[in-house]
């Protein structure tokens, strides 16, 4: 099998538009909450880092803008909760897979990790088992993790639960971290509501929602549709049947504003990624409204 974190920086040398991967360092930089007063070191100023970490009196002296670089900023665990259920076998909204979509979303905040000797560790699971890797640091440790989340949702043959891998969160991590949830759009429920109420007093909590591919398609495609879970296919008669579509889209869009509304009231940062295409500008674009709310 290919590098799975080649083909994550591949994308992300491709999706920015600045010279060098040093300058997202200062856009990730905003999904930490609080700054410590423990002095790291200095680093020459790049795109997207704050004004206020500016160092002017070492600027003046050397002749080049300096950023300070403190110790919180270096010493976060970042934990991945990876839907890997039977779910995650679909097809995303740009007809693509889901589990790539979802792998490259763990991909991208994976490398920013590493950028700033943070830890990462991944939770996983489905309906039957919830799951969880050691904490790593390294480009190798990332690519395993890439790859078990990989093999995870091939070998899946359990539904998704989302509610159990955020009670084993909160049931089991005690120590403070930065939890970023990757899931599909399947309607948050009740205990769904409970339990993030629970995980974002204890944790920074990140959202990113992987859209589902329309389920009926219009009558010029001949493709077929099959729910992965129930394993029918959709009758080709609603295949571009206008009321069926207006009635799902309605449906969707009901889903989706319960969620942002509860995210939001909840000061949960998410994202919605629809394709592998624009999954990395959507990630930067968060890591940017976070900065900006002062997070």
């Amino acid at each position: 099998m290919p590098s799975l974190i080649t083909q994550v920086k591949s994308k992300l040398f491709i999706h920015s538009s600045r010279k060098s991967l040093h300058a997202l360092d200062g856009a990730y930089a905003s999904l930490l909450h609080g700054r410590s007063l423990d002095f790291e070191d200095l680093r020459q100023y790049e795109y997207g880092d704050q004004v206020r970490d500016i160092d002017w009196r070492a600027t003046a002296r050397l002749g080049v803008p300096l950023v300070k670089r403190h110790r919180a900023m270096r010493m976060h665990t970042i934990m991945f909760v990876v839907d890997t259920g039977r779910s995650m076998t679909a097809l995303a909204h740009d007809e693509r897979s889901k589990k790539d979509l979802a792998i490259l979303a763990a991909g991208v905040l994976g490398v920013l990790a590493l950028r700033h000797g943070d830890d990462f560790t991944t939770v996983y699971g489905d309906a039957d088992r919830v799951r969880r890797r050691a904490p790593g640091r390294s480009e190798g440790a990332l690519e395993h993790a890439l790859r078990t989340i990989d093999k995870a949702i091939d070998d899946s043959t359990a539904p998704s639960d989302r509610d159990a891998l955020l009670s084993y969160v909160t049931r089991t991590i005690s120590r403070r971290m930065i939890v970023v949830v990757i899931t599909d759009e399947a309607p948050i429920t009740d205990q769904t509501e409970r339990m993030l109420r629970r995980l974002r007093v204890q944790h920074d909590v990140l959202w990113l929602t992987v859209r589902d591919a329309d389920p009926v398609l219009d009558h010029s495609t001949r493709a077929i549709r099959t729910d992965v879970d129930s394993r029918w296919d959709v009758p080709d008669f609603v295949q571009g049947d206008l009321g069926i579509v207006r009635e799902l889209t309605a449906q969707t869009e009901a889903d989706a504003v319960r969620l942002a509304e509860t995210l939001k009231r909840m000061e949960i940062s998410h994202a919605v990624l629809g394709g592998q295409d624009d999954a990395v500008s959507q990630l930067l674009q968060l890591l940017n409204r976070r900065s900006h709310a002062g997070i």
